[in-house]
């Protein structure tokens, strides 16, 4: 009898266990299950100017109810992202890429949040113009651990690899420099490519890359402690009678012209005052050594589509190529 009661008392707590487990993933899904669906929309138009094809994508994303989402679009090019850009408050968004010669298959991916599922736009078929001249692309790869989407707390950093893949290198008939650059970061952020600029020369075969360094900025927790020390910081009583003082002493100077000696004492005086304040709470580096510097600013949170821009030159002519990623900071 004991045996059999052991065994039921077994298998509730197996029972239990599993249920235990199972909550979790019951409780993901039940989330999951509340997120609204979206539909994503494209649109390309392209152009032809200077045997490049640039092509201009409009983005529409819309909820299951119908209002727009905000968030992060990837532009994809047969599976490959060429770029990323991120939804304004009515759920569009613009961006202007110029590809490399041949057929391109464009869509874009809304790639979701916690209240909204992620969509697929229909691709878009668009034939650039093939050319001789020589040129290059630039796209943009996370470093694990990050992602993109790039996420980031203010303080914090992370890292793209940026390639910069040649197009007709051969036609080359000097090196050609490409310099790497960013544009579109918020407020206390920085970015960093290291190296600066990358060569291609006509027989280049493998895309040179560049680690471009994304930083954030926390607020800085730097107290007054200096100037909170009992017998630091400026006296408001000296304070009260410096400058009644100083008016005084300006007085004395301007009433006494017609004496010279006394004219010769109050410039002293003057003189025996300014050096005083110079030396007290009226000079910055005298705040800067007993008050410490003033705390610095986070990087504001929020959704930021940054540019990476190449500038090239083979000594002859120039060529601006760019792409786009986005970065919230949360």
């Amino acid at each position: 009898m004991r045996g059999i009661v052991c065994r039921g008392l077994r298998l509730e707590l197996v029972a239990g266990l599993g249920i235990a487990l199972a909550m979790p993933a019951l409780a993901l899904a039940a989330e999951s299950s509340q997120a609204l669906t979206t539909q994503t929309t494209l649109t390309a138009e392209t152009r032809d100017q200077g045997g490049h094809t640039t092509a201009t994508l409009a983005v529409n994303v819309i909820g299951q109810d119908g209002s727009p989402v905000t968030g992060a679009v990837a532009i994809n090019d047969h599976g490959k992202q060429l770029a990323g850009v991120a939804l304004n408050a009515d759920g569009k968004a613009t961006v202007a890429l110029n590809l490399v010669g041949g057929a391109h298959l464009l869509s874009a991916v809304y790639v979701g949040d916690t209240s909204h599922l992620t969509s697929t736009s229909q691709p878009a078929a668009v034939n650039a113009l093939d050319t001789s001249t020589p040129g290059y692309q630039i796209t943009v790869t996370p470093v694990a651990p990050a992602t993109l989407p790039l996420t980031l707390t203010p303080g914090y950093a992370a890292s793209i690899l940026v390639t910069v893949t040649p197009v007709n290198a051969a036609a080359l008939t000097s090196p050609m420099f490409v310099t790497l650059s960013c544009s579109g970061l918020p407020d206390q952020a920085s970015c960093v490519p290291t190296p600066e600029s990358v060569e291609i020369l006509s027989t280049t075969t493998t895309a040179p890359t560049s680690t471009m360094v994304i930083q954030t900025q926390a607020a800085s927790t730097t107290s007054n402690l200096l100037g909170n020390r009992p017998g630091k910081g400026s006296n408001p009583i000296v304070l009260a009678l410096l400058l009644p003082g100083a008016l005084g002493l300006g007085g004395l100077a301007w009433g006494m012209r017609g004496r010279p000696w006394l004219n010769r004492l109050s410039l002293i005086a003057l003189v025996g005052l300014v050096t005083l304040l110079g030396t007290t709470a009226c000079n910055s580096r005298y705040g800067y050594k007993n008050h410490g510097p003033p705390p610095n600013p986070a990087t504001p949170a929020g959704t930021y589509t940054i540019t990476v821009t190449g500038q090239s030159t083979s000594g002859i002519s120039a060529l601006s190529e760019s792409t786009t990623f986005v970065l919230t900071v949360k």
